[in-house]
């Protein structure tokens, strides 16, 4: 890639706000993320006892819920992501993209 092409992509205020929102976003979504799978992770470890406890009369335990919690919040966290990116995130990219090639 060409110097000066870089240079230009470099000092575009929208680059600029693109790399701070994604780089922003995609950290608050990791903690989340982090939290939810450590924080199940702690609890199979150090609380079994809770874990084990029956829901109710029938057969599951609390573990089943909360591991299908963790699925459905990775699922969740990914979709999030994906479409902030299509919206916000694709919109700033073909901005930089028109005033770098003009």
């Amino acid at each position: 890639m060409d110097q000066d092409v870089v240079h230009r992509v470099k000092s575009d205020p929208n680059y600029r706000k693109l790399v701070t929102t994604r780089s922003r976003f995609g950290w608050t979504l990791t903690w989340a993320m982090m939290i939810v799978y450590y924080g199940f992770t702690l609890l199979v470890a150090f609380n079994k006892e809770f874990m084990g406890t029956r829901i109710g009369e029938g057969v599951m335990t609390w573990g089943i819920p909360l591991g299908l919690f963790v699925i459905l919040f990775t699922i969740l966290v990914t979709g999030i992501y994906v479409r902030r990116a299509n919206r916000q995130y694709d919109e700033l990219t073909d901005a930089i993209r028109k005033k770098v090639q003009a």
